[in-house]
């Protein structure tokens, strides 16, 4: 699991030839790491007198990028777990038809469920970005830099784990269910790339102003 490792055994972990953990897991990190940011960015702004007037939205926020935080992290090990029975689908012998009808199912099966994982990294990391731009507005200012950061870290993850939905999809029988999961992440995706660049030509404009 992600959390009793160190970052650089996961990492190590990462570069090496075993299946997972691998970009899925990845993609979910860097959400993760988008919203441990954010909390930084929340933390420096609580308690101070020049941001007393969003000092609500900001302790909200620090609540909401917590729970973002965990659930992500949570995904990273759940990315691997739903890719394990998945790989070993792709083995199942096929010498008799009913062999193959039960392959089919079984891959079926899990070749959605290896598409909702990363779906819900989407859905997450969009949270992320939708508190991202309210820390731009009215975070700390000297945190601006890492917010955006943040908002890199994002839509990295939004990128990532939508390949990972279209890598399953297409493979699935249930073409009307594919059609639905890849529409849906292409207008998180879509959506959530668009904030993202927003939030983070803001910010270069206001570093620059600053500098």
């Amino acid at each position: 699991m992600i959390e009793t490792n160190t970052i650089g055994q996961w990492v190590d972990a990462l570069a090496s030839k075993a299946a997972v953990p691998g970009g899925g897991g990845a993609s979910a990190l860097g959400g993760a790491l988008a919203a441990a940011l954010g909390q930084m960015v929340a933390n420096l702004t609580v308690g101070k007198k020049r941001y007393i007037d969003v000092e609500e939205e900001m302790q909200q926020s620090l609540f909401a990028l917590n729970i973002l935080q965990m659930e992500l992290l949570a995904l990273v090990d759940k990315d691997a777990q739903v890719f394990a029975p998945l790989a070993a689908a792709y083995g199942m012998p096929t010498e008799t038809d009913e062999q193959k009808a039960e392959k089919a199912r079984v891959m079926e099966e899990n070749l959605l469920a290896a598409s909702l994982v990363p779906m819900q990294m989407l859905e997450k990391t969009s949270a992320v970005l939708d508190i991202l731009a309210l820390l731009e507005a009215k975070g700390s200012r000297m945190a601006v830099s890492d917010v955006g950061v943040a908002v890199q870290f994002a839509r990295a993850a939004l990128t990532g784990a939508v390949m990972n939905i279209y890598i399953n999809t297409k493979s699935m029988s249930n073409q009307e269910k594919a059609a639905e999961l890849n529409a849906k992440a292409g207008k998180l995706v879509e959506i959530g790339t668009k904030q993202a660049d927003e939030i983070y030509g803001k910010v270069l404009e206001k570093l620059r102003r600053n500098g």
